[in-house]
Formats: structure tokens, C-alpha cells, sequence
């Protein structure tokens, strides 16, 4: 909605990823995203300070809506948006539709998006009252494990450099992470009944901190602070870390084929996947081919099905004067074949 200015609202469970999605958006279209948290606002951040000048009263925006301004496109996006009590919701009515902000009127490439949990999710929530929630498009966030797990070790294309956290390590736990989920979906989005709990519970964002976690903490240190952030699903997560005996990602670019496959799908998941990301940190034509090579291997072997959704991931991180990785098409090929003929 972004083309056709419509402001749209995205529902979602907490820690899903709503908030991170929308900055993402912004970063892929090359626009700059301003959150806005109306519940912490006073009604005059949206309807204007009234300044006394020599020509009247100005209604007088505040800083993000004169750099909006500025900027002449770009995203306001509203979070947490059902936190936002009667009074503030009003002052937003002209900012959500009309796109005016005290008396400055914000460019037509401004659009504009929000995100909320569901009422009854809402740290002290309110419903929308009828003539704001009128002014959007709504949208259910819908999470798809096996789509999370696929996407999670590339960091949806675009992991942050983190002070502290080496890039490669950070990637292979990611995939660690994303095969656990593969293996156990139901582990992902754990939303508790009791909406007031004060206690860790598993989400896409606190599998997000178990996977720094196992990046610079000491193995003997993990298990305390996994439990931290997922709750009692750490104990699930840590007996089935306990039970694989994976080959290192890196090991594996450095020598393509030939290395152990695991006898599990999870497990070869959790490698290949680990394999792409090392090859999206380093972002080089031989660590990318080296990676072709890996997930040749594995389709050789017999676990083309696996590999083949790993391949998707692997070649969206092709540079134009990187070359094709034929031998891994050859190998893949057959997969691609029935998918074919089914109409997949």
C-alpha cells in the first residue's frame, strides 16, 4: 500500500516481527522510516504547538514531521498504535488520511503504516475508536514457521553488524536456531494466556536473542540465559542442540563435498542453511560458489529436497559478475523437474 498511499494497519502477536518488517520495507525501497509511538505523545505532537508569529498563531509539527518534510518521501510508521488513548487518537485522524501535521502538510511521497498487537494483547490497550480505524487498511500478520526457519540464518537478506557478535558466528547459530524450528515449529510463537505474565516466553524476536547468545557466550553459560529469553522452550532447544553432531559450516565451504551429511533432515537443514549464511557474510564469488558446491554435494547425495529451498535463498545473494553454478543445477535438477510437473 505503499505505491497507492493507502495507510494500512498490521495486527500481530508480540514479537512476531511487525516493527522490524516495516523497517525493512523502508530499507528495501530506499525510504526513510520515522516511528512514532502515539501512546507516549501528547495530542499536540499531531495536531500542532499553537506558536504565536507576526502573521498569526502557527500550529507548529514536531521535529519528525518537519524532517519527513524534508526528506519529501518516506514512511511514518505508527507502532504500537492500540496503545494510544482517545484524546491522541483524534489528534491522528487528519495525520493518518490526510497526512497533515498542525499546519504542515507532509509530501505526497509520505506514507503512511502502523502496527499494534491485538487489543487484548496491548500493554494497557485500547480499541481504535470507529472514524481512525475507518482511515485504514487492516492486515492480519500471518507467520509461517517453515518460511521463518528458511529466512531467519540470512537475516531476510540483510543481517546488522553487531559490536561484539563475529558476523560468521552469528550466522551459523541463526541457522542452528532456524533447524530447531524446522524440527519443532510449535516452539516458534508461544503467546502466554495470562497476557500481564512477567516471565520469558518463545517468540520469533527473543529466538532472535538466543541466537546471539550462542554466538558469544561460553557453552557452559548458554542454557542460563537461553532460559532467559524463551522460557521453558529452552529446555526443548537445548536437548536437541545436545543430541546433533553437525559439521561445521565453514569446514564445509572449505572442502564442498565430501563432508558427513547428517542422517536427519533438520540436521542437513541447520548445515546448508548455516553454509548460505557464512556465504551472504563474506560476499565473495568463491565463497558463493563454494556454497553452490555444498548444496551439489548434498542433492548428489540424496537430499535434493532439502537443498532445493536453501538454493532459493543461496542465488538471491548473486552478484551480476558472479558466474552460474552449473554442476549444482545439474544436481538440483531433477527436483526442479517434478516440482515442474506437479505445477509448483
Amino acid at each position: 500500500m505503499i505505491h497507492a498511499k493507502i495507510p494500512a494497519i498490521l495486527y500481530g502477536p508480540p514479537g512476531v516481527g511487525k516493527s522490524a518488517a516495516i523497517q525493512a520495507l523502508g530499507k528495501r525501497l530506499q525510504l526513510p522510516v520515522y516511528t512514532v509511538i502515539a501512546s507516549i505523545r501528547e495530542p499536540a505532537d499531531f495536531s500542532g504547538l499553537p506558536i504565536l508569529r507576526d502573521d498569526g498563531v502557527w500550529m507548529m509539527p514536531p521535529r519528525w514531521a518537519q524532517a519527513l518534510a524534508e526528506a519529501g518521501q518516506g514512511i511514518l510508521f505508527l507502532d504500537e498504535i492500540t496503545t494510544t488513548p482517545p484524546a491522541v487518537q483524534a489528534a491522528l485522524l487528519r495525520v493518518v488520511l490526510d497526512r497533515v501535521v498542525g499546519d504542515l502538510a507532509l509530501p505526497p511521497g509520505v506514507a503512511v503504516l502502523a502496527a499494534a498487537n491485538p487489543v487484548e494483547q496491548a500493554a494497557g490497550g485500547w480499541d481504535l475508536s470507529a472514524p481512525l480505524a475507518n482511515r485504514f487498511l487492516h492486515l492480519e500478520w500471518t507467520l509461517d514457521p517453515a518460511a521463518w526457519s528458511a529466512d531467519f540464518p540470512t537475516y531476510w537478506g540483510d543481517p546488522p553488524e553487531i559490536p561484539g557478535i563475529p558476523p560468521d558466528r552469528w550466522a551459523a547459530a541463526r541457522a542452528l536456531v532456524a533447524g530447531f524450528i524446522r524440527h519443532a515449529p510449535q516452539y516458534l510463537l508461544q503467546v502466554p494466556k495470562d497476557v500481564q505474565i512477567s516471565q520469558a516466553w518463545p517468540s520469533p524476536r527473543t529466538w532472535e536473542f538466543v541466537s546471539r547468545i550462542l554466538a558469544v557466550a561460553p557453552p557452559t553459560e548458554q542454557l542460563p540465559l537461553i532460559l532467559g529469553a524463551v522460557g521453558s522452550a529452552a529446555h526443548a532447544f537445548w536437548q536437541w542442540k545436545a543430541q546433533q553432531d553437525l559439521p561445521d559450516p565453514a569446514e564445509c565451504l572449505t572442502h564442498p563435498t565430501g563432508w558427513p551429511i547428517p542422517p536427519r533432515g533438520d540436521q542437513l537443514f541447520a548445515v546448508l542453511q548455516g553454509i548460505v549464511a557464512i556465504a551472504q557474510v563474506q560476499q565473495s564469488a568463491e565463497t558463493w560458489e563454494r556454497a553452490w558446491e555444498c548444496l551439489g554435494y548434498a542433492a548428489d547425495q540424496g537430499h535434493a529436497d532439502v537443498a532445493l529451498p536453501i538454493a532459493e535463498t543461496l542465488a538471491k545473494l548473486r552478484q551480476p559478475e558472479w558466474p552460474f553454478p552449473t554442476q549444482a543445477f545439474r544436481s538440483l535438477a531433477p527436483v526442479l523437474s517434478v516440482l515442474n510437473k506437479v505445477g509448483v
